[in-house]
């Protein structure tokens, strides 16, 4: 056996598996591409409908799995589906999706992937909240920084008084478990409620969260009489007299259990704390505004509260290369796992800490800020060539300019002011109404409030 001389490692292998995998797709057979946890590869051709695969067929597609993936191949690289006990369960699993590289052709079988990894897998899951039994509809709205220290929290805290002033029914909900902020934040010296997200996590795993107190409304007075502001903290303030042990309870919040994974158990939390302010408010409303203060980086709980449990979701950064190199990890996987049209649409950039000085102007910011962030978005973007066999473009793709205003690419500013460094709100009475805190969060405020009340199954937008 010749080894090659160059080793294949885990960035080569998928395309070349997926090569071999249209390769076989060309005998009008569709197939399904498997990886496993250690990004193994396993080929499923289903023969059923076509008579089985000629051996020699068999023979040629097990040997250059084998050959052209080396460690990458698993151990039966190749199966067919007409051996298999349970094939209608593999080939029709729903975690599978359409590969939306494969070149389409007549004749030709389909092609699907199906990713099996460790951690992180809600983030190729993506949907979109339904409407509520009595047909309105909650507004989630995820906050997230690909990287810490951005300002999120705060723009978070700022964003909730503003719609609450507007008239609507706020929560917020601390999604940032390793670093809890907006409920202390926004609580400006109320009392926490006794437990938090964690402990809603932790006794609902055992069917006990009965009677946990995890919501708690603010001591801010909006200025519409029918607006409230409530918050769910990551961390309650506990009880007087036992220990509140924190850290071994967020130790244990990530576990599956029995016909729930982590992603349903966390959208079940904050289901919970909606219904507790609809319960424990004087008004009985619910919620029609729930903001998600999302951890930073690549961890599951962003995944879960952008892919699954928003209908927005705002991404914050500066425009420098580790925000860029970051969302660009981020922007295409989900591209390679087909669910580049599912996300895009509820995605917007906010450029946060916006200079302005002669030495950096705001418009030169932005504009740069805007070209990287569009030349980010791209992957996501449908093609915008036109069909070679008609010279149109093809209908109804999704293709905003660099000059769209209301393109996902297209910055939101947060201005920068040396007022906002070390602000400690809470000991800080009407802090949001501060000059410079409004001319710095004013277009923010404005631009995001509309986007977040808009109707999500509008075309029409806000």
């Amino acid at each position: 056996m010749n080894l090659s001389p160059v080793p294949i490692r885990f960035d080569e292998a998928r395309p070349r598996a997926r090569a071999i995998a249209y390769d076989a797709a060309a005998d009008g057979v569709d197939v399904l591409l498997v990886r496993d946890v250690l990004g193994r590869f396993t080929l499923v051709v289903d023969d059923r409908a076509s008579g089985g695969v000629l051996a020699d067929r068999v023979v040629a597609l097990n040997g250059r799995l084998a050959a052209e993936l080396e460690p990458y191949a698993a151990e039966r690289p190749l199966l067919l589906a007409s051996e298999l006990f349970s094939a209608d369960d593999l080939l029709g699993s729903e975690r599978a999706q359409p590969d939306p590289l494969h070149p389409r052709a007549e004749g030709h079988g389909g092609v699907r992937l199906l990713d099996n990894t460790v951690v992180g897998e809600d983030w190729a899951q993506v949907s979109t909240p339904a409407v509520e039994s009595d047909g309105s509809r909650t507004h989630r709205t995820a906050l997230y920084g690909f990287k810490g220290g951005v300002g999120r929290t705060t723009a978070t805290a700022l964003l909730a008084r503003h719609l609450a002033d507007q008239g609507h029914v706020v929560l917020v909900v601390d999604l940032d478990l390793e670093s809890p902020g907006a409920g202390p934040l926004l609580a400006s010296g109320a009392l926490l409620p006794r437990h938090g997200i964690v402990d809603q996590l932790i006794e609902s795993a055992l069917d006990n969260a009965d009677g946990l107190e995890v919501v708690a409304p603010t001591r801010y007075m909006p200025r519409a009489g029918r607006g409230e502001l409530w918050v769910a903290p990551a961390r309650g303030r506990g009880s007087q007299g036992t220990p509140y042990s924190y850290v071994d309870k967020l130790n244990r919040v990530y576990a599956d259990i029995p016909g729930m994974d982590f992603a349903d158990r966390l959208a079940a939390a904050v289901r919970a704390c909606e219904d507790a302010v609809a319960r424990e408010g004087e008004s009985g409303r619910r919620p029609d505004v729930v903001l998600l203060d999302s951890r930073a980086g690549i961890h599951d709980i962003a995944a879960v509260a952008i892919s699954r449990l928003c209908d927005l979701a705002l991404l914050f950064g500066a425009d420098n290369r580790q925000t860029w190199g970051g969302y660009g990890d981020l922007f295409a996987a989900w591209q390679s796992s087909g669910q580049a049209a599912a996300i895009r649409e509820k995605l917007r950039m906010v450029a946060s800490m916006v200079p302005d000085s002669p030495q950096r102007p705001m418009g030169a910011y932005l504009e740069s800020f805007r070209e990287h962030s569009w030349e980010c978005f791209s992957v996501l973007y449908d093609n915008d060539e036109p069909e070679p066999e008609t010279g149109l473009l093809v209908p109804g793709a999704f293709s905003p300019s660099l000059e769209d205003d209301s393109a996902p690419h297209h910055p939101i500013p947060i201005l920068f002011d040396p007022g906002l460094v070390g602000l400690d709100a809470d000991s800080a009475p009407g802090w949001q109404d501060r000059a410079f805190v409004q001319a710095a969060y004013g277009e923010f405020l404005t631009t995001s409030t509309l986007l977040i009340t808009a109707d999500p199954q509008s075309d029409e937008g806000p």
